[in-house]
């Protein structure tokens, strides 16, 4: 549980980091080989990881960090997988929905994940033995830190059960593609009351683990260290997330960082696709 509580630790301050630019007036915005975009609060977030988790003695796989071969890779059964910034493109806009991912993978699975929202102080975490949680908002202004245990107390087990009569179907806020609209028509013609919900970030898998919402299609490129941190928290909600080809479980640490087009689902014994 100690990894869980320095992850989680890293994460908050790493949120620090990122508000500190976001609440700037003015960053500078560059573009990565990719042509995607990152600012100092990636790099700055990416850092501070970094340095925390170190004290895990765990390797760290993240996006803003050289990546390794997978010759190298490979001989890792157990490594952090770190997005420093989901939603690089949300943070520009300055409309909140980004977040910091931390997953922790062992042989190819993520076994737990931590999701931060540093505008919103939403965190979520979970671990495949203590299952899935959720706070908001009870952290000191300097994000103040609670071990596990404080932190589970004051915290809401998910999944949130809730009524509603809408079938809720999550949609990128900034990406999209026409497999990706394809397959919603193909979901609205299952179901009448269809609700189409946008979100930015990793943002989409948590509301999936909430219970907020019952699917997440994606067909287009993402990758690893995108959905790791949330599908850890899914599982241990109830759900889980498939290679919408193949229907099996994604997996992690592949030849190829890049996921498979997946579909994302909030209960894995009432959804079929």
């Amino acid at each position: 549980m100690i990894n869980i509580e320095i992850a989680v630790n890293a994460a908050l301050q790493a949120g620090n980091e990122i508000l500190k630019i976001y609440n700037s007036q003015d960053f500078e915005i560059k573009l990565k080989k990719d042509n995607s975009p990152i600012t100092e609060a990636d790099i700055n977030s990416n850092n501070k990881i970094i340095e925390i988790l170190k004290k895990t003695e765990i390797p760290v796989v993240s996006e803003e960090s050289e990546i390794l071969s997978f010759k190298k890779r490979q001989k890792n059964e157990t490594f952090w997988l770190v997005d420093p910034l989901d939603g690089t493109k949300e943070f520009i806009k300055r409309n909140g929905e980004f977040t910091i991912n931390i997953a922790l993978i062992e042989n190819g699975i993520s076994i737990a994940g931590i999701i931060y929202s540093p505008v919103s102080k939403e965190l979520y975490f979970a671990n495949d033995k203590i299952g899935a949680f959720k706070t908001v908002n009870i952290f000191s202004k300097e994000n103040q830190y609670y071990n596990i245990n404080d932190l589970i107390e004051k915290s809401i087990k998910l999944p949130i059960f809730e009524n509603r009569n809408s079938f809720v179907v999550l949609k990128s806020k900034s990406h999209n593609s026409f497999k990706n609209d394809e397959f919603i028509k193909f979901i609205s013609s299952k179901y009448s009351n269809l609700e189409i919900l946008e979100k930015g970030s990793s943002l989409k898998i948590c509301i999936l683990a909430e219970g907020k919402a019952d699917i997440y299609p994606r067909f287009g490129p993402t990758s690893e260290w995108d959905t790791a941190a949330g599908h850890a928290i899914l599982k241990a909600s109830g759900g889980n997330i498939f290679d919408a080809h193949a229907k099996k479980e994604i997996i992690y640490n592949k030849k190829n960082i890049l996921n498979p087009d997946f579909v994302a689902v909030r209960n894995i014994n009432e959804i079929k696709f």
